[in-house]
């Protein structure tokens, strides 16, 4: 079946490895969800990258979605930039970031080195670390993520099942201990599977608060962007991407601050 998503992702890797699949499609090439209803990619956060995508979508007549301009001065700042297009009877939409949450200086320069424009997929490890958002579907993906990962240890960090904690618990005791400053409520493996699925049901409230505070940062910080985002849409109505994106950017350097 066609997958306008890969495709793009060619697209946007011809010549130069630029694009890495994300959240959603990611999951789907992980073979843990049929479909995913947008795209989402980490970009290299260089000029070139970035304009190569932007010229690549302009070719699909992409337009703004509200968000931050794909212009590494805001995804540097964590900002996300959103664009779709229509292809046939198909809403084709792309979400962008230079700097995933969650995702350590370190581990995205990895990113880089360890993947390929053949294989432009993060890893399950990285993409658990990207579902730990305010969603509660997400945090089943991680778990079904944590099976596939063939580290016990990265199992015992990610697993959001009593029964597979407790089973690798059975099979490592020695590793469990090491493991257990990383992620304290390991601990309750000694005690009950209820008393561990009931810390594992904590660990999801307090990850997805922890994700809900991050956001508000930045729903504070876009106020005026949001405010002013209607006439600036209404404005560029019918524009060539590339023209859209140059006044995007001019308003976009009064209302959207960098960073949070």
């Amino acid at each position: 079946m066609r997958n306008v998503y890969l495709e793009l992702t060619e697209q946007f890797n011809a010549g130069s490895f630029r694009a890495i699949i994300s959240s959603g499609q990611a999951v789907v090439l992980h073979r843990l969800a049929i479909m995913s209803k947008d795209g989402d990619w980490i970009l290299r956060e260089h000029t070139e990258a970035i304009e190569h995508v932007l010229n690549v979508l302009a070719e699909h007549g992409a337009r703004y979605r509200f968000g931050a301009p794909l212009d590494a001065r805001w995804l540097a700042g964590g900002w996300s930039a959103h664009l779709e297009f229509r292809e046939g009877e198909l809403r084709v939409r792309t979400d962008f970031v230079t700097r995933p949450a969650r995702i350590d200086p370190a581990r995205l320069s990895r990113f880089w080195e360890d993947l390929s424009p053949q294989q432009p997929v993060v890893d399950p490890v990285a993409l658990a670390e990207i579902k730990k958002t305010n969603r509660e579907k997400d945090y089943v993906v991680i778990g079904e993520l944590a099976r596939l990962m063939r580290d016990p240890a990265e199992q015992f960090l990610y697993s959001r099942s009593a029964r597979d904690l407790l089973e690798l618990a059975a099979k490592h005791g020695e590793l469990l201990r090491q493991m257990i400053p990383q992620r304290p409520l390991l601990t309750e493996i000694h005690n009950s599977r209820t008393a561990l699925e009931a810390a594992l049901d904590a660990e999801r409230r307090m990850l997805m608060r922890v994700n809900e505070v991050r956001l508000a940062s930045y729903r504070q910080a876009a106020e005026r962007w949001a405010a002013a985002w209607p006439a600036f849409e209404q404005e560029t109505r019918g524009l060539p991407l590339q023209q859209a994106h140059r006044l995007m950017v001019e308003r976009a350097v009064e209302f959207l601050p960098f960073a949070p």
